[in-house]
C-alpha cells in the first residue's frame, strides 16, 4: 500500500508520510490495519474530549460542581488511555504474530489463537523477536495438520550415459547425414531392425 493509498483511505499527508518513512512505500495491509485502527481510537478520543469539554462548560456554574466533574473525567480520560494502550498493544502483537506465521500454516487467525501471547515478545520494529519458535514446535508436534509442509527436495534426474561398447558405437556413426550426429535413440532403433532381419532369416532357413 503506497503513500497516495494511506491519503484515500483518510489518513493526513504528514500521517501517510510517516508511515511510509517507518515501513516503506509498500505497507503490509497488518501493518496498516493497525495503524489505521490506532486511528479510529484517536478519533473517537478526541470526539470524547469535545464532549466532555462541552459537558464541563454547561456544569461550570457553581465550583464544587465543577470540582466534582472535572474528577470525574480525570478518571475516565485515565480508564480511556489504559484501554487504548492495551488495545495498541493488542493491535501490534496480533500484526506481528501474523507476519511470523505467514506461509508456515494452514490458518493464521487459528493458530495465532492458540498462542500464549504473554511469553512473546517483539522487538523495537514491532516483530516477533522471541517466545514464538518453542511455542510452533510444540504445536506442531500435537496438531501437525495445522501447519504447511515443507517442501521436499525435487530429485534431480541425470541423462543417460551409454556403455562404453555402445557409446563407441555411437562417435563411428558421426559425419553421416551431412555431418549430422545420429542421434542414440536412432542407433538403437536400427540395432532392433537388424535383430528382426536375421530372426526372418533364420527362420526362413529352418522352414526350408
Amino acid at each position: 500500500m503506497k503513500k497516495e493509498d494511506l491519503i484515500a483511505m483518510g489518513l493526513s499527508e504528514e500521517q501517510a508520510t510517516a508511515i511510509v518513512e517507518k515501513y516503506g512505500n509498500m505497507i503490509p495491509k497488518e501493518r496498516f490495519d493497525e495503524v489505521n485502527n490506532a486511528k479510529k481510537v484517536l478519533e473517537n478520543q478526541v470526539k470524547t474530549h469535545e464532549t466532555q469539554l462541552k459537558k464541563l462548560q454547561d456544569t461550570a456554574k457553581g465550583s464544587e460542581e465543577l470540582q466534582a466533574t472535572i474528577t470525574e473525567l480525570q478518571q475516565a480520560n485515565e480508564t480511556a488511555k489504559t484501554e487504548y494502550e492495551q488495545q495498541l498493544k493488542n493491535e501490534r502483537m496480533s500484526a506481528a504474530l501474523k507476519l511470523a506465521l505467514n506461509n508456515k500454516v494452514h490458518d493464521v487467525d487459528l493458530v495465532a489463537g492458540l498462542i500464549n501471547r504473554e511469553t512473546i515478545e517483539l522487538d523495537k520494529d514491532g516483530n516477533v523477536a522471541k517466545g514464538l519458535e518453542e511455542q510452533l514446535k510444540t504445536l506442531q508436534e500435537s496438531k501437525s495438520f495445522l501447519f504447511v509442509p515443507d517442501k521436499p527436495n525435487t530429485p534431480q534426474f541425470k541423462g543417460f550415459v551409454p556403455a562404453n561398447g555402445m557409446q563407441g558405437q555411437a562417435n563411428g556413426m558421426q559425419g553421416q547425414e551431412g555431418g549430422t550426429e545420429i542421434s542414440f535413440g536412432k542407433q538403437i532403433a536400427e540395432e532392433r531392425s537388424k535383430g528382426t532381419e536375421q530372426l526372418d532369416t533364420a527362420r526362413d532357413n529352418y522352414f526350408k
